[in-house]
């Protein structure tokens, strides 16, 4: 009983502006107190579950994404993609490629959104694309930061679940080519319509081989940091630290855009961020702990059980439950509240934990641009600089008719989020 109060506790502090990690602190105090827990033992549980290798890919990955946004590699993928991505609905689709093929390298969606979203808005806009729907379209996107690997997100998962960090990477990118080509479809079927693109004729552009050329050391980070780990040359953990490097190398030593300010600057934000992040799980574990002991998730699967009758509506009850959590929370608290709370009543439910990673990370795409807290849509109209109410309805647009079917067909085609892994012999 005192537990269900824990989740809107969370929600409510949030909504106070207490940050995210002292909001978790919050809850985990309340806990301690109502079940009369040993501080000291949770202290000892929480930092042991911290000791773990695969969370060094963690800070990292982030590491990664910053240098990445400072060192001059994702102007060089935009201006590729922009060079292929011709024809109707051209500039949206060079977005929402350029959005994959970062998230391939960073597994990030702020690194994404600030850099893309600051070089291609006024090219956007000067092609006739409205400010709200560039906005609304950049934070969908930037989210396939979360589904194709390496992702952050499903580091997460996979530690807070105890499953395979690589099965779990594996587990998104069917649902990622999905959202990729519905993304597309949708923004070629609202030029015209919606809004009029403009066709700017560029004078003494790059020819398309200078273009590649020049993205080539860009786009090699991708095909060695996924090669290396389904090809078994390196651990999800060396990738990391592969990643770091390979970045840090382009960005000072190709491109050569690295200042000693910049790579400061990076060094510091992927260090607050990696803290940030820890923090939140400390405390997550150690809430966990309180709940497991007293069989909150046992108790909660039997109730819903009692409830819902039958796979498919706990499926979509589970569902709701992550698009609700999605809209009032941001992507870490909902993988670390929610997901390891659910996990018992999926396998309750016949569904795999892998399959379970998948649809999480597409509730993500929803949620994070979902009001009232909409975190990813709010940053993306402030890089865009627009008024979040003028991105709402397109953003729910891209949701509804996009977003939304991904979830529900990964939700109940699991052959879509497993085959891969299976293919891979990875679980």
């Amino acid at each position: 009983m005192y537990a269900l109060i824990a989740l809107p506790l969370l929600i409510v502090l949030m909504g106070l502006g207490l940050p995210v990690a002292w909001s978790f602190a919050g809850v985990l105090a309340y806990l301690t107190w109502v079940y009369d827990a040993n501080l000291n033992t949770l202290m000892l549980q929480g930092f042991r579950s911290l000791n773990s290798l695969v969370l060094v890919a963690l800070p990292l990955f982030i590491l990664t994404g910053y240098l990445m946004q400072s060192g001059g590699i994702a102007q060089r993928i935009i201006a590729f993609v922009s060079r292929l991505a011709t024809g109707r609905g051209g500039m949206g689709t060079a977005m929402v490629m350029s959005s994959s093929i970062f998230g391939a390298i960073a597994g990030t969606a702020t690194a994404a959104i600030a850099s893309i979203g600051s070089i291609m808005t006024e090219p956007l806009v000067a092609r006739g694309y409205p400010r709200g729907r560039i906005a609304a379209l950049l934070g969908i996107s930037s989210l396939l930061g979360i589904l194709i690997p390496p992702s952050i997100t499903m580091i997460l998962f996979a530690v807070v679940t105890r499953q395979s960090v690589a099965a779990c990477f594996a587990a998104t990118i069917g649902p990622a080519i999905i959202l990729i080509i519905g993304l597309i479809a949708y923004n070629k079927f609202l030029v015209g319509r919606a809004f009029e693109e403009i066709d700017i004729p560029v004078e003494n552009r790059e020819s398309l081989g200078l273009v590649t050329l020049k993205a080539l050391p860009a786009l090699s980070l991708p095909l060695i940091i996924l090669g290396g780990i389904y090809g078994g040359i390196f651990t999800p953990t060396e990738a990391a630290a592969v990643a770091a490097v390979a970045a840090l190398i382009v960005g000072g030593l190709i491109y050569r855009e690295f200042t000693w300010r910049s790579l400061q600057r990076s060094v510091i934000a992927a260090a607050e961020t990696t803290g940030t992040i820890i923090l939140i799980l400390l405390f997550s574990f150690m809430i966990s702990r309180i709940l497991s002991f007293e069989r909150v998730p046992q108790d909660l699967t039997e109730a819903v059980q009692s409830v819902v009758h039958g796979p498919v509506a706990a499926l979509l009850l589970v569902n709701v439950v992550l698009i609700i959590a999605g809209a009032l929370m941001d992507d870490v608290s909902v993988t670390v509240v929610i997901a390891p709370l659910f996990l018992p009543l999926m396998v309750a439910n016949g569904v795999d934990p892998v399959h379970f990673a998948a649809i999480v990370a597409c509730s993500v795409v929803i949620g994070a641009n979902s009001p009232p807290v909409a975190p990813v849509l709010f940053l993306s109209c402030k890089i865009t600089r627009v008024p979040i109410l003028e991105a709402v309805m397109p953003a729910l647009g891209l949701m509804t008719f996009v977003a939304l079917p991904v979830m529900l067909l990964t939700t109940f085609w699991p052959d879509l989020s497993l085959t891969i892994p299976r293919l891979l012999d990875l679980m």
